[in-house]
């Protein structure tokens, strides 16, 4: 490969690296394992230098990611508990709260990833190329290999079931 070529193959893994990285914590639930797949995807790429010409540079990405990290995912065993790595915990949105809202703020969001985690794997991969990784449903379906109607019924019922969920603590807490 030419210093040109190193030099773009460079901008593309600093560029998508870490979304990269969410679609392959999106199957697998451990950021190990998603760092590793991270890797092969990267390492695949350069070697067959099939990344210069690309129409949709995330859709290709994530469709990579996605089908190394699925052939995975089986020798893989599934958390029991919470899926949570430190890697992959949210900051906290600003750093004016509290300690005490601190705290509650991280405890919410790891009951909200712990909820994600929880949903059977056929609505929660929609859902978070979804919402954290912002892909459109026409995308998604082609990373998934299924119709674009299928994926909005799947984050339908994805939204549905998370509601339903959030629903039940609010409930229980205030009752």
């Amino acid at each position: 490969m030419t210093t040109d070529e190193d030099v773009e193959f460079t901008a593309l893994v600093q560029r998508q690296s870490r979304f990269v990285f969410r679609v392959a914590y999106a199957v697998l639930l451990n950021a190990h394992d998603a760092e590793d797949v991270v890797q092969e995807t990267f390492l695949k790429l350069y070697r067959n230098r099939g990344w210069r010409h690309l129409d949709n540079e995330r859709a290709f990405l994530a469709r990579v990611a996605w089908r190394i990290a699925v052939d995975q995912h089986p020798r893989r065993p599934q958390p029991t508990g919470p899926a949570l790595d430190a890697a992959a915990a949210d900051d906290p949105p600003s750093p004016d709260p509290s300690p005490e809202q601190t705290l509650l703020l991280s405890n919410q969001q790891a009951m909200v990833r712990s909820m994600i985690d929880a949903l059977p794997e056929a609505l929660r991969l929609p859902l978070v190329l979804s919402a954290f990784d912002e892909l459109n449903s026409r995308e998604i379906g082609g990373i998934l290999g299924i119709p674009e109607g299928t994926v909005r019924t799947r984050l339908q019922r994805a939204r549905q079931v998370l509601h339903q969920k959030l629903t039940n603590i609010q409930e229980t807490r205030y009752a």
